[in-house]
């Protein structure tokens, strides 16, 4: 549904852990949603979320906050985020995307001024976007039960475990930023999100408040979408929404 940038406690690796061993022993298929009661309750917070605080909140951004100033905030915190995806893509063996997102890195935060402006993308440098979750289906893990988390909406054990570790381990920058720098990031990434709603409002307004069934028709389009992103045909659903 929407994401945010955040922190999951160290503490809570272990039974990560044990989500990864469970998506390899899941079996595959759309129904595979065992926490549905759980899952339905999730969503309806996500929505009140959504509803009350990052609607009115990105209408607000955008009627105060120039475009140009916009897209600089989200051009920056998307190339702070590029380092963690080069790992993802070295631990795929993807090493030519690797050096393409090496490349966009060097030039945006460079003549690109730490990523405010996109020139890399003038370049013929475009972002190869991907994940730990693609990383582990990389290496065989299946998707496992579907899940929806709070505030970061529709997902997948594989998927969460992936998101986990992005956020807590393969984030270099993470590491090497100190502060007001790491302070910018994350108003970056809270206006890239308030920016992203603006974008995508009328699709996500038709899904969450206008779908007689918004908890399964927001299911079901992650799974699909997820699903041919990964080019993931090992399950039982696996639409291709481009074919005819």
């Amino acid at each position: 549904m929407f994401f945010i940038n955040g922190q999951i406690p160290i503490s809570s690796l272990l039974g990560m852990a044990m989500l990864v061993t469970a998506c390899s022993q899941t079996p595959k298929g759309f129904d595979n949603d065992p926490f549905e009661s759980v899952n339905r309750k999730t969503h309806e917070f996500n929505k009140l979320i959504d509803k009350n605080f990052i609607a009115p909140a990105s209408a607000g951004y955008r009627s105060l906050v120039p475009d140009l100033v916009e897209n600089s905030l989200t051009n920056f915190a998307g190339n702070l985020s590029l380092p963690g995806k080069v790992v993802n893509n070295v631990l795929q063996l993807d090493l030519k995307s690797a050096g393409k997102n090496t490349a966009r890195f060097v030039v945006n935060s460079s003549v690109g001024l730490l990523g405010i402006f996109d020139l890399a993308t003038s370049f013929g440098f475009y972002e190869n976007n991907t994940d730990f979750g693609q990383t582990l289906h990389r290496w065989g893990l299946t998707e496992g039960a579907y899940i929806e988390l709070p505030l970061f909406g529709a997902s997948n054990f594989r998927d969460g475990v992936g998101q986990f570790v992005d956020m807590t381990l393969l984030d270099p920058s993470s590491y090497v930023l100190n502060e007001p720098i790491t302070t910018y990031r994350s108003v970056a990434s809270v206006s890239a999100l308030l920016q992203a709603r603006q974008i995508y409002g009328d699709q996500i307004d038709a899904v969450l408040y206008e779908s007689a069934d918004s908890y399964a028709q927001n299911r079901l389009i992650y799974l699909q979408r997820r699903r041919f992103q990964l080019k993931d045909e090992s399950n039982e659903v696996y639409i291709d929404p481009y074919s005819e």
